[in-house]
């Protein structure tokens, strides 16, 4: 029964950019989740108070303000939900990032200069990079994962000026970067809790990339500790391992962040349209974390997949997972706060069509305003359409539509 709440690709890419694109918690698993109700939860991002995992710093912009070079682009669905419709202020952190003096420019003004090799040799130097691949949209196959050294930044800055796409050839992983990593230097002695590098990605594309063969997940991109946010960015038939009770994130993964502050999610798309842009993992077929709080505004995840079976922990003689259409969220004080976010069309083999949201000491919270969650599949243990989560978990619903 469906209720309703509302108070208040590869190929598809080629035909129109060009012929480049070479190419630790456990669910309950059985009986109902409760009615999750609205209630009195501390908000990370927008408009929220900032409760502990989650505190995002106050903002004067508009949600819908910031400018998105991939709200009306040439190929693919936009970056984004098109109706932008967050009315709270956006946190000052979670704007673009200034690109204007790079310390690295990818390309020479032709598309034959935006090699695989470049990019990798860009991110590996850090610092802000932008790209000069020419007049038209391009997609650059990555021939092996561009990986981000942690004492090249403090803020690491990819900005593809939204012409460019980054393809993982449906190979290997697009994106990594692992403050824990000693091959990717450690910089302080307390990695899992460190404030650098600061990585934004933004007005950018990432396609085809593949981490079936990483323990982790994170399809497209892998993030462990330091800051991380995206910003008018595209995920497009991303995968990962298609079973695992806890491996997850098709397009993005990740772990740890700086003093609990979320990672922030504006104008982005994961999937987006059918016909082969979404993306599809064991969990979280759009992003996956533990431990980690998220501020997403005026963001569209659809026709994302959690192909897993038998959940987490996994049930006798099953592989485990399959939850979190869209959204994979485990740990214990975390904050999931959506504004303007539309999520429809995902779907799940175990729990959470939209959103799995499993705060292990229950202290977690979601918070939900100007959003839309609707016709996603699949599944059991819901405690709102859509949402899998303790029957006391903190939920707060404004303005929004959940069917």
């Amino acid at each position: 029964m469906s209720d309703r709440v509302a108070v208040g690709l590869a190929a598809v890419l080629c035909g129109v950019m060009c012929p480049m694109l070479l190419g630790c918690g456990s669910d309950a698993n059985s009986g109902g989740g409760g009615t999750g109700g609205a209630g009195a939860a501390a908000g990370a991002g927008p408009g929220g108070a900032g409760g502990t995992g989650g505190t995002a710093s106050g903002g004067t912009s508009a949600g819908g303000s910031i400018n998105n070079p991939l709200a009306n682009p040439e190929s693919g669905p936009p970056a984004g939900n098109p109706a932008a419709p967050c009315s709270l202020p956006l946190p000052a952190e979670a704007g673009l990032e200034d690109t204007s003096t790079p310390d690295q420019v990818v390309g020479d003004g032709t598309a034959a200069s935006c090699t695989s090799e470049a990019v990798v040799a860009a991110v590996a130097k850090g610092g802000v990079i932008t790209f000069d691949c020419g007049d038209d949209p391009i997609v650059i196959p990555l021939k092996q994962t561009a990986k981000i050294v942690n004492d090249t930044g403090p803020k690491i800055v990819i900005d593809g000026g939204g012409k460019v796409a980054l393809s993982g050839e449906g190979k290997r992983r697009i994106l990594y970067m692992n403050t824990c990593d000693e091959a990717q230097k450690w910089t302080t002695s307390h990695c899992q809790d460190q404030d650098h590098p600061q990585l934004t990605l933004q007005n950018i594309t990432f396609t085809d990339g593949n981490a079936k063969s990483e323990e982790e997940g994170g399809g497209a991109v892998f993030v462990r500790g330091g800051r991380f946010k995206i910003i008018n960015s595209r995920f497009f038939n991303n995968v990962c391992a298609d079973v695992g009770p806890d491996v997850g994130g098709a397009a993005v993964r990740v772990l740890g962040q700086f003093e609990g502050r979320p990672v922030h999610v504006v104008n982005s798309t994961f999937g987006g349209a059918d016909g082969g842009f979404g993306n599809t993992c064991s969990n979280g077929g759009g992003v996956s974390s533990i431990g980690v709080s998220w501020s997403i505004v005026n963001s569209l995840f659809s026709h994302n997949q959690a192909v897993g079976n038998g959940a987490n922990p996994a049930q006798a003689g099953t592989p485990g997972g399959g939850s979190g259409g869209a959204i994979y969220n485990d740990g214990n004080t975390m904050t999931l706060s959506l504004c303007g976010v539309d999520i429809r069309n995902n779907e799940v083999n175990a729990h959470g069509s939209a959103i799995f949201f499993v705060s292990n000491d229950h202290s977690g919270n979601i918070v939900i305003n100007d959003s839309t969650i609707t016709g996603n599949t699949g599944g059991s243990w819901y405690g709102q359409p859509g949402i899998s989560m303790h029957d006391d978990t903190q939920i707060e619903i404004n303005n929004s539509t959940l069917e």
